[in-house]
This record gives structure tokens, sequence and C-alpha cells, in this order.
């Protein structure tokens, strides 16, 4: 996560016999090129002849790749056990890990090199590619209207199955049910997700040999306080590929902070245990400051009038102040009399190519629990569709230039230069970078879409 996750939902990465090269290449052609002269069973022989040739090459180099690869393996698992032991285990001990929790966990792992970011020892990290080549996507791709569809449906079923429970949570917390079962639903299919790696390989491999091992050996030695807590035995430490616990994708440390035991049973069991995880997640929300009584924002239109550089969390206003500018509801309506009187900040997340919200700091609660405006916004509008309220945003997702991430980037560079904060210049357009475009456009003479394009890009060269 983001926040306290990493998303879960990427597949898998490399091989083994990825990350140790072949020692032996094959460059045949394929035999001769056109057929020989002689008898035609002396061009079957020579044939037979050639692919047993060409087999036993073959089965030589995958000998000597395989030997080669477990070499290599069993190199670096020697370094692990030793980090495990004169690294590792003081943290542990210091922490109040026990000798007996700490070899349950760890005694007979071993490094996963199926795992994606991992940095090979005595290497430097390398920048990942996709930071600089991929393309960067339209916020539309987000909203896929098939998934949003599933996820409505399946959080309206459980809205009647877990009725009772939903009302509970809800008394206790103050977080509105379709809130919990969009982040359910998001996170892991409403519990339907298979979550198949465990905790202590993923989290160990990482800690050891991850491009943010700091990170990750933080993670781990929360996995462990877990255990010696004993909330979950060793065997249903289940994560996501990086290292995300349980059906609400919890890093291990938030979990021993907004993890509760809502069933009465004794642990805090958020693998199997639907009151622990719904309670979990309306617990994370309101830690992190969630409003009660209040949602989480409303698509609105914005009049060419008002700058589009004016988004961002500080930059809100009261609902009321709002209004007097010239925003109104989309969909015609008055805005909720909390929100007239309390802070609301616009929201461009594809600048004027796209929907336009006033979001409430509840959207930025949402936004804790991955850092991302296009998952906030997604949690957002797939609650109000599982309340019914809604239906798709009344206002399309235009078309933007394709542009590549480190064109972005570059953008980017150029504007903060100019003494723009556009916060990192990682090649994906945050509010800042959204509305330093905006401003830079209006001081420009350029009319202000608060959002990059090419032509702005050859501009800022």
């Amino acid at each position: 996560p983001s926040g306290h996750l990493l998303p879960v939902r990427t597949g898998e990465k490399g091989s083994p016999t990825s990350q140790f090269p072949s020692p032996c290449l094959l460059r045949g052609e394929g035999g001769p090129k056109g057929r020989m002269r002689g008898s035609g069973e002396g061009d079957r022989n020579f044939s037979s002849l050639l692919v047993l040739i060409m087999l036993t090459l073959l089965l030589l180099c995958l000998i000597t790749s395989n030997v080669a690869f477990a070499a290599g393996k069993a190199a670096i698992d020697a370094q692990f056990r030793s980090w495990l032991e004169t690294k590792l285990w003081p943290q542990a001990q210091a922490g109040g890990i026990s000798r007996a929790t700490f070899d349950s966990a760890l005694g007979d792992v071993s490094v996963n090199l199926d795992l994606p970011d991992l940095v090979m020892p005595g290497t430097k990290p390398k920048p990942p590619k996709d930071q600089h080549q991929a393309e960067f996507s339209s916020p539309a791709n987000y909203f896929s209207e098939k998934t949003i569809q599933a996820l409505v449906s399946g959080g309206q079923a459980r809205v009647k199955q877990h009725a009772k429970l939903l009302t509970a949570i809800e008394k206790k917390y103050g977080v509105p049910r379709q809130i919990l079962l969009a982040i359910w639903g998001r996170e892991s299919g409403f519990g339907t997700v298979k979550i198949p790696y465990d905790a202590f390989d993923v989290l160990a491999t990482k800690a050891f040999m991850a491009s943010r091992k700091d990170f990750f050996q933080v993670e781990l030695l929360a996995a462990l306080q877990i255990l010696e807590k004993g909330d979950m035995d060793r065997a249903g430490m289940k994560t996501s590929w990086a290292g995300a616990l349980g059906q609400p994708q919890f890093m291990p440390s938030s979990y021993l902070k907004y993890a509760v035991d809502f069933d009465g049973d004794g642990r805090r069991d958020i693998w199997s245990s639907v009151p622990d995880t719904l309670a979990s997640i309306a617990n994370y929300l309101i830690q992190f400051g969630w409003q009660a009584g209040r949602g989480w924002g409303t698509e609105v239109l914005l009049p060419d009038s008002i700058s589009c550089a004016l988004e961002g969390p500080d930059l809100g206003k009261t609902g009321s102040d709002w209004l007097s500018l010239g925003i109104t509801r989309q969909d015609g309506k008055a805005l909720a009399p909390k929100d007239i009187k309390s802070e609301n900040m616009l929201l461009l997340p594809s600048g004027r190519f796209g929907p336009v919200f006033l979001a409430t700091p509840n959207f930025y609660v949402i936004k804790s629990y991955n850092i991302s405006d296009l998952y906030a916004l997604f949690i957002g509008h797939v609650a109000d569709r599982i309340a019914g309220g809604a239906k798709r945003f009344a206002s399309p997702w235009q078309p933007i230039d394709k542009m590549l991430r480190s064109d972005i980037a570059r953008m980017q560079v150029a504007l903060q230069k100019q003494d723009y904060d556009v916060g990192k210049a990682d090649g994906l357009p945050g509010f800042k970078t959204r509305r330093s475009i905006g401003d830079w456009q209006a001081k420009n003479g350029v009319a202000a879409t608060c959002y990059p394009s090419n032509a702005l890009a050859r501009a800022l060269k």
C-alpha cells in the first residue's frame, strides 16, 4: 500500500533463472541451408545425427545452467543465513522476540528469487524501466466499468449478508458501510482473492535484498511481533508478493497499530474473520481522521472563470465560499449543510480534461490507505454506487496526449527550475504538478488546463 499498503494487484516478475546468466548459448542456425547431395538414406542419417548432437548440446547447456543457478542460489542463501543471525536476530531479541518465535518464523526460510524488485548482493539498485520508459496512462483507464460494476454488485449483496455486523461497526466507528465494502472489495475481492505467499518468505527476502531493505526490515520485525503475540500462527501468516497481510492488505506495522478483534475470539484475524477485517478497516480510517457524518466529496461544475490551479488539500475553502465563486453540484442539488459550513477542496484528477470534484477531508483519509488520488476517487465512487445514490461520472474523461513518464518528469524538472512546487519529479502528475501547470499556463497567456501535454513539454524545453 501506498500508505500502509503496497498495491496487491500486480503479477509476478522474473524467474529464478533470470537472476543468473546462462554460461552457454546455442547459436545454431538449424542445420544446413538447403538439401545436401547424396542418397536419401544418407541425408536422413545425417539429419538424425545432427538432431542428436543438438539435443545433447541443449541438455548439457540446461544442466550447466541449472548447476550455475544452484551454486549462485546457495551462495546467496549462505549470506542470507548469516544476515539473519548477525543482523536481524539481535534487533528482534531487543524488540522482545523469543528465540522460539524467531526460529519458527525463519528457521526454514530461504531467499525467494521469484519476487520482483530484488537487488543481487554486491550490486546496486537500478531505476525501474517503467519510471523512465512507460507510457503514462489516462486516468480513465483506472475506472473500468466492468470492475466497478462487479464491486458494486458484490458490495450490495454483502450489505444484506452482513447487515447486522455493518450496523454494529458503523455505530462504533462512524464509517459508512459502503466505504468499508468498497475498500474490502478493492483490496481482496471481499475476501475471495487467494493470498498465496508466506509472510516470512516474502518479508525476509525483501528485507535482505530488496531495493527498499530498510522499509522491509521494519515490516519483518513487525511480522515477528504478530507471531509473538499469538494473533496468527506461522502457517496462517499469508501475504501478497509485497508483504501486505490478509483481506484488508495491511502491512505488518499497520496491523499492529490498527487491526482489531471485533468477533471477540481473542485474536485479530484479518485473514478469515469478516468482523475483524471490516472493523480493522474502519479503525484505520478513524485513526487517520475520518469525520463521521460527512461523505468523501461530490462531482461539480467548474466555470471557466475559476482557476483550475486552486486544487489541493492545502487550498481548502468552505462550501459556501466555493458556491460564491460559481461552483455548483453537477447534479444540480444543494451541497449538504455540513459541506456548506465546513472545508472542501477542489480536485481535478485529469485537469480540465475530466470530471471535477469538491472533496471533503474524508477523501484524504481514504487516500491515506493507498497514496493515490485515483484510488481514493475510485473507492468513493464505488461506495456511492453501492449505496445506490450514484451512477457514472456526469463529465467524461477526455482523451489526453500520449506521453512517456520520462517526458512528464522532464517537464516537472523544468517547472522546478522556475520555482514551481511540483512535488516529486517522478513522471506522475499529482495535484502539485497539475496546479503548477495551471499557474504556468496562466502566467504565459495559455488557456489553463492543469494537465501535461506534448505542447507544454515542448514549451518548457
